[in-house]
């Protein structure tokens, strides 16, 4: 029988997390879920582009995911250029120089069944995004790759539950 000094000495050693785990742990975005429920809305009430982007931003900002000059950076950054992608979507996000009011990676997702003017173009979904370092680029890719998929679409425009959109968002989560 092992007395408890021979036990505690075979002790494994933790294993040590794999690069990309450390690279976002350093990056101060491990374990965190980029989109929750509550960055879900069904039914927005903006009636407007400007009002949307303003309901996508205070989502971020509720989560404390960015500081609350980086709403001004996504209006900004629409100034410039369109965020609209087509098939109902626009995907508003801050400036590059707004990358330093990001505190952690995040994702709201907007649904406005009755669309809402983005100049000129119907929207039904605004999905705005804040992400630290790079991150919004694989968040970007995977929101695309859902809304080239009209099945999703479609799927989306028919969910009554917050946890339908969030299921198939959920790669957004493995970004």
């Amino acid at each position: 029988m092992a007395t408890h000094s021979e036990s505690a000495a075979h002790v494994d050693p933790p294993v040590p997390p794999t690069a990309a785990k450390a690279a976002q742990e350093s990056a101060g975005t491990a374990r965190t879920q980029v989109l929750v429920l509550d960055s879900i809305v069904l039914t927005g009430t903006a009636h407007s582009r400007d009002g949307a982007i303003d309901e996508a931003g205070d989502l971020l900002l509720g989560r404390g995911s960015v500081k609350e000059q980086y709403v001004a950076s996504m209006h900004a950054r629409e100034a410039t250029v369109s965020t609209y992608m087509g098939n109902f979507l626009a995907i508003p996000h801050g400036t590059n120089e707004a990358k330093g009011l990001i505190t952690s990676t995040a994702v709201s997702i907007i649904r406005y069944p009755e669309g809402i003017d983005w100049n000129g173009q119907e929207v039904r979904f605004v999905v705005g995004i804040a992400g630290v370092n790079n991150d919004h680029l694989a968040i970007l890719s995977s929101v695309a790759r859902v809304f080239a998929d009209r099945e999703l679409v479609s799927r989306l425009e028919n969910a009554v539950t917050r946890e339908e959109i969030l299921h198939i968002f959920g790669k957004v989560n493995e970004s």
